[in-house]
C-alpha cells in the first residue's frame, strides 16, 4: 500500500497537466481564427499553435504564393509569437510541419534550414489532405525557456 501511495503522489507531482497555463499573444502576429490561443506557456514550455501563412496586416494573400513563400511567412509568424514570450526560434525544441504535398519537402526544408540552427529541433513532417484557407504548409512548435 505504501508503494502505491508513493507512486500516486509522484505521478501527481510530476504531471505537467497540473502546471499553470499562461496565454501568450502577439499583437504583431495574425489573430487566432477560432477558439484557440496563439500560444500557451505551461511551466518552462511554450506551445505555439499551428501557424498558417497569413499576413498579419492582411495585405498579402499567401494562398496564391508558392510553398517557399508560405513557409517563410509561417516561420516569421511563429517568431512573432515566440517573441511575445521572450523567446526566439533558437529556443524551439520540437516542430511539426504539415504540408498538402509531401513533394514539397525539399522546398520547405530549404526555408526551414535557413531559420533554424544546430542543434535543430526534433521534427515531424506530415502530409495532410487539406489545410485551412488554401495553405500549403502549417507548422506548430514547442519552445523551452531556459
Amino acid at each position: 500500500m505504501r508503494g502505491f501511495t508513493l507512486a500516486l503522489v509522484l505521478a501527481f507531482a510530476c504531471t505537467p497537466a497540473l502546471a499553470e497555463k499562461t496565454l501568450i499573444e502577439s499583437p504583431a502576429a495574425p489573430k487566432a481564427i477560432g477558439p484557440y490561443s496563439q500560444a500557451i506557456q505551461s511551466g518552462k514550455l511554450v506551445f505555439v499553435s499551428g501557424s498558417l501563412p497569413f499576413d498579419p496586416d492582411g495585405k498579402i494573400d499567401y494562398s496564391k504564393q508558392d510553398v517557399s513563400a508560405q513557409t517563410k511567412r509561417v516561420i516569421d509568424n511563429i517568431a512573432l509569437e515566440l517573441s511575445a514570450a521572450n523567446l526566439t526560434l533558437d529556443d524551439v525544441v520540437s516542430a511539426t510541419v504539415y504540408v498538402t504535398d509531401v513533394e514539397d519537402f525539399p522546398a520547405v526544408n530549404t526555408v526551414y534550414a535557413s531559420y533554424f540552427h544546430p542543434p535543430y529541433p526534433a521534427r515531424a513532417f506530415v502530409q495532410a489532405a487539406k489545410l485551412l484557407r488554401g495553405a500549403k504548409v502549417e507548422i506548430s512548435v514547442i519552445a523551452a525557456k531556459k
